[in-house]
């Protein structure tokens, strides 16, 4: 038990205008500071442009869409059942003709 707590690590990401208190796994740290710098990155952007004729809320709900359409598109471009059909289909036709010898 002692050994899962000393793979915690409590931190305070800084997410636009707040701070958030964390306990996360230590490997993880870079990824989370990098998660919320880019969340505060969109949201301010967002905000520079929409601010004052945006509610927080639909900014907020503007930068999820835009880290999401981000996550979706790069779990498309990593997609590898495509390629996994192709090798499928080689292997079973080398297959058969080592086989016919």
């Amino acid at each position: 038990m002692a050994g899962q707590n000393q793979d915690k690590l409590h931190i305070t990401l800084h997410v636009y205008d707040d701070d958030m208190d964390v306990v996360i796994n230590r490997e993880e740290e870079v990824y989370y500071r990098s998660a919320a710098k880019l969340i505060t990155d969109r949201y301010n952007a967002y905000a520079q442009v929409y601010s004052g004729r945006k509610t927080d809320h639909r900014i907020a709900l503007m930068t999820l869409v835009d880290i999401a359409l981000m996550y979706q598109k790069e779990h498309a471009s990593n997609d590898t059942e495509p390629y996994d059909n192709v090798l499928a289909k080689l292997t079973a036709e080398i297959e058969e003709a080592l086989g016919e010898r």
